[in-house]
């Protein structure tokens, strides 16, 4: 009879426990915004990064520099510079660092400059590199040659 009153008690617990461990509150998902006065104010209706879970999403940076607001209008190699500074910004005042980055995606609206961006790369990441992918548009905000976007995991 003690046998059958435990087994019943684990029934109990395996089926009523999930009820009350998820609430309805606790199914969405929760946001955080992280933002940074280190890196370019979002130019529209969207935030420089979000962190869900263990993940953070860095808003496409382009090479606008955050202490004046001008556009870096040098080479492709003094805007993509200019671009991985601010995704840092971003990173660091997340508690990260580049390091952290698992994914990031490239817009270039000159696939001519891939190895210029990939040189860039080399001097901001260590291996192992985050997992990438580059793409030719035919344009990007205010006009600029490279746009980066960046996906963060907070577990390391």
């Amino acid at each position: 009879m003690k046998n059958s009153k435990k087994v019943l008690l684990i029934l109990c617990t395996i089926l009523i426990a999930p009820t009350f461990l998820y609430s309805e509150e606790s199914k969405k998902m929760s946001k955080e915004i992280i933002s940074t006065d280190n890196a370019p104010q979002a130019i529209g209706p969207y935030s420089q990064a979000v962190k869900t879970g263990n993940l953070i999403f860095i808003s496409g940076q382009i090479p606008l520099d955050p202490k004046t607001g001008d556009l870096v209008n040098g080479s492709i190699e003094d805007q993509a510079n200019q671009v991985l500074k601010n995704i840092k910004s971003i990173c660091e005042a997340a508690g990260h660092s580049l390091e952290d980055i698992v994914k990031i995606t490239i817009f270039l609206t000159d696939l001519g400059n891939f190895a210029v961006v990939n040189d860039v790369m080399k001097a901001h990441f260590k291996e192992p590199y985050p997992a990438r992918a580059t793409v030719e548009i035919s344009g990007l905000p205010l006009g600029v040659d490279v746009e980066i976007e960046a996906i963060v995991s907070t577990n390391g």
